[in-house]
């Protein structure tokens, strides 16, 4: 697949070297000529010197025989530009923008979008991803990490596995002996920073990551069965009240005995979000400050999730709400190597913006039929949920028989409508789902169970 990227931010570098990887041709192309050069350093991408909506710098990167562009700068009117020119005067099949802006997502301006106005096939909001995924942290508490699939009735749920867990040095292929009744497949373990697919006889380990897959309305009995008890938080601090932090204060001021305090250090913005909020109660000061943190009611709090735009900010704010007795703490952190301190920090959950924003465009990239993927751990595994048609070299084959490689872990199949535990047995049928876990090395083996006849493209 040939694919333009416009912006050599974190976000367009972390989609580079993704489809670079893939063997995928990738150009991308930047403003800036020093970014360029770092990243076609590092990765075996071109690069262009130049805007991403201006029509020959397009020329320059290859756009009259692209099949994708991708608009991740920071502006969001280059992006929505840049795919409109990409539309309109090259014809590129598939158009993909983040936009960041509120007002251009607010349903009624969706027929901005439509072929005859602003031809963008994708809008991808990274604010909302990210609200989403800690309401999901929220709604379901013991996990550190929530992702729904099957269109709401599967869940991968992250857990991280304490001494008291009753499976701990218990071959997998056990697990399921202990939970009659209860679809719980692991498919996924971190274990001394690696993540892997399991094999039925590995262990889990007090301090792995174990990632499981479930039906949705198992999920609560399950992070009963294996421990984690925790309770639905009510009350709750938000430190930063830009796009995100608004988000998530608007949603949970529809929940019955919520009660939510934020702090945001830009006078301006405060007044902004308060204008927005009904319920929420806003105070303008420093989040890194304990007065202020004690004036929200930190000390008593069950979460304390730091959204501003500093990951400095986010971490130390964290990490004082700890101290001040936050039961929990969600930090929004970009840079890679301070998401690695998370155990010595003591923070909960890290929302990474850049994996968001990943995962939310690879679901388009796949060949296929592959309906959603999630991104873990910087790229070392993914999580899929494909749909089997008929040129699938799986249709009509027991699972036993499909050849999946090591590294991959099937959690459940949907077949008609229903959620199954999977079985070395199970016939799989055109128009079933698979949700499973893949590492990254057999993502292209992955792929291609899913693909379709070239005439798909």
């Amino acid at each position: 697949m040939r694919v333009i990227i416009c912006g050599a931010g974190r976000v367009g570098y972390g989609l580079a070297q993704r489809l670079a990887a893939e063997n995928n041709s990738v150009t991308i192309v930047d403003v800036s000529a020093d970014l360029i050069q770092n990243i076609t350093m590092d990765l075996d991408v071109r690069g262009v010197v130049g805007y991403g909506s201006h029509p020959d710098t397009l020329v320059r990167a290859g756009v009259k025989t692209a099949d994708m562009i991708i608009a991740v700068t920071h502006a969001d009117e280059v992006n929505m530009v840049a795919c409109q020119v990409a539309h309109s005067l090259f014809n590129v099949p598939v158009k993909v923008a983040r936009v960041r802006a509120q007002s251009y997502l607010e349903s009624q301006w969706n027929d901005l979008y439509s072929r005859e106005n602003m031809p963008i096939d994708i809008i991808i909001s990274p604010e909302i991803e990210i609200g989403k995924a800690i309401l999901r942290r929220l709604n379901t508490p013991g996990a550190f990490n929530v992702v729904p699939f099957g269109d709401g009735r599967v869940q991968f749920l992250g857990v991280r596995i304490e001494e008291d867990c009753p499976i701990i040095n218990m071959p997998i292929k056990q697990i399921p002996d202990l939970f009659s009744g209860l679809h719980a497949a692991i498919v996924g373990v971190k274990r001394d920073g690696e993540i892997f697919a399991p094999t039925p006889d590995d262990p889990l380990n007090v301090g792995d990551d174990a990632y499981f897959i479930t039906k949705a309305e198992h999920a609560a009995r399950l992070l009963e069965l294996i421990g984690t008890r925790e309770t639905k938080a009510r009350h709750i601090v938000i430190i930063g009240g830009g796009n995100i932090g608004s988000y998530v204060a608007k949603e949970l001021e529809s929940v019955s005995g919520m009660r939510v305090r934020m702090i945001e250090r830009n006078k301006e913005q405060a007044e902004l979000t308060a204008e927005a909020l009904t319920q929420t109660v806003i105070l303008h000061g420093d989040g890194m400050s304990a007065e202020i943190q004690e004036e929200a009611g930190v000390s008593t709090s069950e979460m304390v999730i730091c959204l501003t735009d500093d990951d400095k900010t986010n971490i130390l704010s964290a990490v004082l709400a700890k101290k001040l007795g936050a039961k929990h703490t969600i930090s929004l952190i970009n840079e890679l190597s301070m998401q690695d301190m998370q155990s010595e920090l003591g923070i909960d959950m890290i929302i990474d913006p850049r994996a968001s924003t990943v995962s939310s465009i690879l679901r388009h990239v796949r060949r296929g039929r592959i309906l959603d993927v999630y991104t873990l751990e910087h790229g070392g595994a993914e999580v899929m949920e494909g749909e089997v048609i008929e040129t699938s070299p799986m249709t009509g084959k027991s699972l036993k028989d499909v050849g999946f490689s090591e590294g991959v872990a099937v959690g459940a199949v949907i077949h008609k409508g229903r959620v199954v535990l999977p079985d070395p047995d199970m016939i799989i049928r055109q128009g079933d789902r698979l949700i499973l876990l893949a590492e990254k090395s057999t993502l292209k083996d992955v792929e291609s169970m899913f693909r379709v006849s070239t005439e798909y493209f």
